[in-house]
């Protein structure tokens, strides 16, 4: 092992899920690089700040991204650890994500004190959740609750939860997993009621291009199947073009040498959901996702992307 210099720096959100996926990070580097000196530099931002507004008017995941890639190009941090659903559909120039860890479980899960499944929330009951993809699979199944916009770390939503404010909150199985509290899941949904957002569950790590050294450092972190399934899924998300909060959901997984992708747009209030399915070899991941995107397209995709688009401009988002 050679690096060119005595401490490699991640730069991370500093929310305790996030800094809990950079020491993730850490302690797998440190299982192949035993002597390697790692430090974790934790920042807010704006993303984490402005919690009043939906993301969508804000800028979108990018602002969880943005201030992270500054620290890389200005040379402050060596590497920047993501969810891979944070990351917008293009980095900063002069990035990559080198590697990708194996993924966690990618689905979503329902919290609740009072109740253990979706079908136990009485009618009217509000369920809190700021991505329009959990609300449109939540109201097909359950077009009698009531969606509320809840954003925040982690604890911040748990805390709203236990005030009473809603009924349940959907979050991600990963990251209770990551921090321990999986004792709050009452119900796990399948890939059939709620499919997952593109790169849920999967962590990248961000670098400069042209650290060729880093790069290799880096190279026994990564999966190639969970790569494989991320890329794939992006490949679709990037032509369906829908922003950061649109209702598009993608899957994708491996078995027998075949990669197969689900994928997922819908109307927000679920009344509309187009679905494709497709399977192809391993070498031809790239043209997978735009199969199943261009399936979508047909079925009438970019007609629901392009009317949010114009409801966010008309809103002067």
């Amino acid at each position: 092992m050679f690096v060119n210099k005595d401490i490699l720096t991640i730069v991370s959100r500093k929310s305790r899920l996030a800094l809990k996926q950079a020491d993730l990070v850490k302690q797998q580097l440190n299982i192949f690089y035993p002597q390697l000196k790692i430090e974790i530099i934790g920042i807010s931002t704006s993303g984490d700040e402005i919690l009043d507004q939906p993301l969508m008017k804000i800028g979108g995941k990018g602002l969880f991204v943005n201030e992270l890639e500054k620290y890389l190009l200005q040379n402050k941090a060596d590497m920047a650890v993501h969810s891979m659903k944070d990351l917008p559909a293009s980095l900063a120039d002069g990035l990559i994500v080198t590697a990708i860890l194996p993924r966690a479980d990618s689905r979503d899960v329902l919290v609740s004190i009072d109740f253990a499944s979706i079908n136990q929330l009485p009618p009217g009951s509000i369920v809190g959740t700021s991505s329009l993809r959990r609300q449109a699979q939540l109201l097909a199944i359950r077009p009698d609750i009531s969606i509320t916009s809840l954003r925040g770390n982690v604890d911040t939503r748990l805390e709203y939860l236990i005030s009473g404010k809603y009924s349940a909150i959907i979050l991600a199985a990963a990251g209770l997993e990551r921090l321990g509290l999986t004792t709050w899941i009452k119900h796990t949904f399948t890939w059939q009621e709620m499919l997952p957002a593109v790169g849920q569950g999967a962590l990248g790590i961000e670098i400069k291009a042209d650290n060729t050294q880093l790069q290799e450092l880096l190279r026994p972190l990564h999966d190639w199947q969970t790569a494989a399934c991320v890329q794939a899924e992006r490949a679709m998300n990037a032509i369906l073009d829908g922003g950061c909060q649109a209702p598009i959901a993608g899957f994708a997984s491996i078995k027998n040498q075949l990669i197969t992708l689900r994928g997922l747009v819908a109307e927000p209030d679920g009344k509309i959901m187009l679905r494709a399915v497709q399977s192809s070899a391993l070498e031809n991941i790239m043209e997978l996702g735009r199969r199943v995107a261009d399936d979508l397209l047909a079925q009438g995709a970019a007609k629901i992307i392009s009317k949010l688009k114009t409801e966010w401009q008309g809103n002067g988002w």
